[in-house]
């Protein structure tokens, strides 16, 4: 089995039916979580199960006293396991990450069995969750020193050079949503500087395979801190034909494309919120 490519299948099949898996890969502020540990699931394999609650494989079913219902599809989940390879050259043993996977089933689709732990889903009201945001953008500006600078103007970007992020005025932005997603992309970016995951190429053009993974990196990264928060909206991303058509094209050609960016973000999330 192709596990790169079975990845890229499940996500591609999303945005062919019109979902943008990483807009809203879980419903709310609840997540896919491990029936066996109640740990979430990493960011990747949150778009790939698609909806909150404890998952299982059949045997864990099993062991549970459970069985899965009749007809009903597994998911994929996938991790990373590191195997010992020798160097042909020097012979030197080193680790590589190899990916893995298992097949798992949602809880409602088993009986016999029942759920372990439950996520609760919170939402603060306006005004905590503004201030939640901005404890976690000053905290992350403040701890790796990175600029942040308002003023008129109809772009907003990320300059690794200055390492300073160079947003529109906050009243320009047309709702509060909008403008927190436009600071964590940005935010997203930053964290690929030389000096923090070093991930940003600086001879990436636009319109290029770099390019446009580091841009589905941050908008993978400014979703999933939309929803840490708890502030959504059906207009937070671009959701419209010609968007979709573009990443379904770029998915398409590259197998390993997603997989790849959601690790990154994933790691960019996790800076931003000092995990």
């Amino acid at each position: 089995m192709d596990i790169y490519a079975t990845v890229t299948e499940r996500i591609i099949e999303q945005m062919e039916q019109g979902i943008i898996p990483w807009q809203k890969p879980w419903i709310s502020n609840s997540k896919a979580v491990s029936h066996a540990t109640g740990k979430p699931y990493s960011l990747l394999n949150q778009m790939l199960l698609g909806r909150p609650g404890e998952y299982l494989t059949f045997k864990q079913c099993q062991e549970a006293g459970g069985h899965v219902k009749k007809g009903e599809k597994s998911s994929v989940v996938v991790f990373w396991k590191w195997i010992e390879q020798e160097d042909e050259e020097t012979g030197e043993t080193k680790e590589i990450p190899f990916l893995r996977y298992y097949n798992v089933f949602h809880i409602d689709q088993c009986e016999g069995i029942q759920a372990q732990y439950t996520t609760e889903s919170h939402f603060p009201d306006g005004a905590s969750t503004v201030e939640t945001a901005q404890e976690i953008i000053y905290d992350y500006l403040e701890r790796e020193g990175v600029k942040l600078t308002h003023s008129e103007g109809d772009r907003a970007f990320y300059r690794p050079s200055t390492d300073e992020i160079i947003l529109p005025l906050r009243k320009q932005f047309v709702s509060t949503a909008e403008y927190y997603g436009t600071v964590f992309h940005e935010l997203t970016h930053s964290t690929g500087h030389p000096s923090r995951l070093n991930r940003l190429d600086k001879v990436a053009a636009f319109g290029s395979d770099v390019y446009s993974k580091e841009e589905l990196v941050a908008q993978i990264g400014a979703a999933a801190l939309i929803n840490h928060i708890g502030l959504e909206t059906s207009t937070s991303f671009s959701n419209n034909a010609a968007y979709i058509q573009n990443w379904l094209s770029v998915l398409k050609g590259d197998k390993r494309f997603i997989v790849s960016a959601a690790g990154k973000a994933e790691k960019a999330v996790n800076l931003i919120l000092n995990k």
